[in-house]
């Protein structure tokens, strides 16, 4: 029986080609269009009211469906573990890119997300009894940081032309926020429902990040609100598609496939964020982008295939919000 809301491409259980390669597919356009989708809402909504809405919204809905369809219902200990892990992945992880969308292009938003297998090895080797990482995913690491100074154009720091640092480093944070949520979601008490407990992480983040909100005084801008068609559609595309469709597919995917083929939309989500940066909203493809892209992209393939494969690391590179890092659970 299905369990997800994702349509047909979930049903079979012996999926055919099609279906997997449709699947594929899915999280690859998807997750890479959220990036642009992002921007086009902040266009009308203020981040945090956006942020909260949507997940709140999707939380809701996901969890109302899984529990009509019989998952058993979550009790007092799957509280704070789904607090938690919403917190960390959607409200620090997802706000991190939202915050930085205002004022960092689309698509060098998604070729520093990709940062975060960077995060989450160094995170497993800082803590007790950590994994010390091989000579390999050293190098990756050095060719990944080196990599995102070269993306940030360091020249401009002394001169005229202004860079934002301030939106890169909303970004990392919030790539620093993923990585610990994917380290800790391997541990953290969860319902036995995947989604039905990635529902409760959207609900919870969705109340936190209407705090958030109403503490940086986005409700008093409620009623001047004007969201232009652009912004509501994108909205809802962010909340439907990016918020449950592509992450039940790709918890699907995960059973159908090896993990480490599924992690491949960590190299393909960039490209289609920063096509879409450049066809939809003018974003400059420069050959600095092209370089800096090429040599991110290779610490991340250095690290993945080092050691186990690190395929929570690379859930959440996909979209932008980060809502998809809850397939780790």
């Amino acid at each position: 029986m299905n369990d997800t809301p994702a349509g047909n491409i979930l049903e079979s259980t012996k999926p055919s080609r099609i279906r997997i390669i449709l699947a594929f597919l899915t999280i690859y356009l998807i997750w890479g269009s959220t990036y642009i989708a992002i921007k086009f809402a902040l266009e009308s909504f203020p981040p945090f009211l956006m942020g909260a809405s949507r997940f709140f919204t999707a939380g809701l809905i996901m969890c109302s469906w899984m529990l009509f369809r019989g998952s058993p219902r979550p009790n007092r200990t799957h509280v704070l573990p789904t607090l938690a892990l919403g917190t960390l992945l959607l409200v620090v992880g997802s706000m991190g890119v939202v915050l930085a969308e205002k004022t960092v292009p689309s698509g060098m938003v998604s070729l520093l997300v990709a940062m975060v297998p960077v995060f989450i090895v160094l995170l497993q080797w800082l803590k007790p009894n950590g994994i010390k990482p091989t000579k390999r995913v050293i190098m990756g690491l050095i060719t990944g940081v080196c990599g995102l100074v070269f993306l940030i154009e360091p020249q401009k720091f002394a001169g005229a032309e202004s860079i934002d640092l301030l939106g890169v480093a909303f970004v990392l944070l919030g790539c620093l926020g993923s990585a610990a949520g994917a380290i800790y979601s391997r541990s953290a008490h969860l319902p036995d429902s995947q989604q039905l407990a990635a529902g409760m992480e959207m609900l919870f983040a969705g109340l936190v990040l209407f705090v958030c909100s109403a503490c940086a005084g986005e409700f008093s801008k409620i009623q001047q609100l004007h969201i232009s068609l652009v912004s509501g559609l994108s909205w809802l595309y962010l909340m439907v598609f990016g918020s449950m469709i592509a992450f039940s597919v790709y918890i699907w995917l995960l059973k159908q496939v090896n993990p480490a083929h599924v992690s491949t939309y960590a190299y393909v989500n960039p490209v289609v964020a920063i096509f879409l940066g450049w066809w939809l909203a003018g974003e400059t493809i420069s050959m600095q982008t092209f370089i800096g892209a090429t040599v991110i992209l290779g610490a991340v393939w250095l690290i993945t295939q080092s050691g186990p494969k690190p395929e929570p690391a690379l859930a959440l590179a996909g979209d932008a919000t980060a809502l998809e890092a809850c397939a780790l659970d």
